[in-house]
């Protein structure tokens, strides 16, 4: 499953714990990946994934933003990734937790 390559490969890369969705416990810097969406194009699977950066501060965030999007770009080493693209990153703060974060999205060619 590609969702458990992409995670497994960011734990190995980063520093802090990366989830699939928001951990309940007060963990201040982590990261969340969430596949939006998938396709095919020659019939080849294809996967929009998001990565969410939380830290303390916005400065935080987009620094961790910066870790993460080296970190996935890295996933072109992985003979499962056929192609790493990204699509956009973006100040992302949860305006009503008041937790910042940024965002990252790819796209993803995988077998």
């Amino acid at each position: 499953m590609i969702e458990t390559i992409i995670k497994n490969h960011l734990d190995a890369e980063l520093e802090v714990e990366v989830f699939f969705e928001k951990p309940s416990s007060k963990v201040e810097t982590y990261v969340v990946l969430e596949k939006t969406s998938s396709g095919k194009r020659n019939h080849l699977p294809t996967a929009v994934f998001a990565f969410q950066s939380y830290a303390k501060s916005l400065y935080a965030a987009a620094e961790l933003n910066e870790i993460v999007k080296n970190a996935v770009e890295n996933l072109i080493g992985l003979d499962e990734i056929r192609g790493v693209s990204l699509n956009s990153d973006y100040n992302f703060t949860d305006t009503t937790t008041k937790e910042y974060r940024y965002q990252a999205v790819f796209d993803i060619g995988h077998y």
